[in-house]
């Protein structure tokens, strides 16, 4: 007698088409939602995006970031030093030229220093009110030198800070999205220049051993670390803005200038 097959169990069939379908839904879903749990704790490997957000600021003038920031502070520092290290070219040079780099490093810096503290009590950006301790080192070393050796100290330790200043003024001016930091990223390049200029026509600076500290030494105006903006009443009142420098002829300069008299 031939056995009957056995009827198919009521929705077994469909049961099983569900449960494929709903096994194959849960598994699509695990694999969408599985990589943004895994990475919703997990910092940015190269904390680009979080120090971006964390340290930019909104402003009037724009967003103000860390680096806008760091730059004003070392715009303040540089005046802080090259400001009483020009006062000492202009009195204790042997050369014309290096009087007339002092005088123009005088002229820029009180012009200089007048529109960073401005722009550090509108930005509400805390500012420094004396040189940091390499600073401090390179006035005491100009304060020390005499003769031709204050000449060539003077020459080679501002050249070598400009240099290092001037690579960071073209870097903040190409970034920067502040019409305040920008315009005082104008202002500084060309202050800067014209310093570095100067100096050069001082015929003092070393081009070899230059090269070699640019290359090696760490920035000669490294501010203190960053702080976030604070109010504009716990800065320092601006100074009304300076007079533009003059404009002054250079005297020419031999490659091992001769002293002079103390005098113009």
């Amino acid at each position: 007698m031939r056995a009957r097959p056995r009827p198919p169990v009521q929705g077994r069939g469909i049961f099983s088409g569900t449960s494929l379908i709903i096994v194959c839904l849960a598994a699509t879903l695990a694999a969408l939602v599985f990589p943004i749990w895994s990475y919703a704790d997990r910092s940015d490997p190269t904390g680009s995006v979080n120090v971006l957000s964390a340290q930019t600021v909104s402003t009037a003038y724009g967003p103000l970031s860390a680096q806008d920031r760091d730059f004003i502070v070392k715009v303040r520092l540089a005046g802080l030093w090259e400001l009483p290290a020009g006062e000492m070219a202009e009195e204790k040079g042997t050369t014309a030229a290096v009087r007339t780099a002092g005088q123009h490093l005088v002229d820029g810096h009180t012009s200089l220093d007048a529109h960073v503290r401005t722009v550090a009590t509108q930005l509400g950006v805390p500012i420094p009110n004396g040189p940091n301790t390499q600073q401090q080192q390179w006035l005491a070393t100009l304060n020390a030198a005499q003769g031709q050796d204050f000449d060539r100290e003077f020459a080679n330790i501002v050249r070598l800070a400009h240099g290092r200043v001037f690579s960071v003024v073209a870097q903040v001016r190409a970034a920067t999205e502040n019409t305040l930091v920008r315009d005082l990223a104008d202002d500084a390049n060309n202050t800067v220049l014209d310093h570095i200029k100067v100096l050069e026509a001082t015929g003092y600076v070393d081009f070899a051993t230059l090269a070699q500290q640019l290359a090696t030494t760490p920035s000669p105006v490294a501010s203190p670390p960053v702080v976030a903006p604070a109010d504009a009443t716990a800065v320092a009142a601006a100074a009304p803005a300076a007079s533009p420098s003059s404009t002054y002829a250079l005297p020419p300069a031999t490659a091992s200038p001769e002293p002079t008299s103390q005098n113009p």
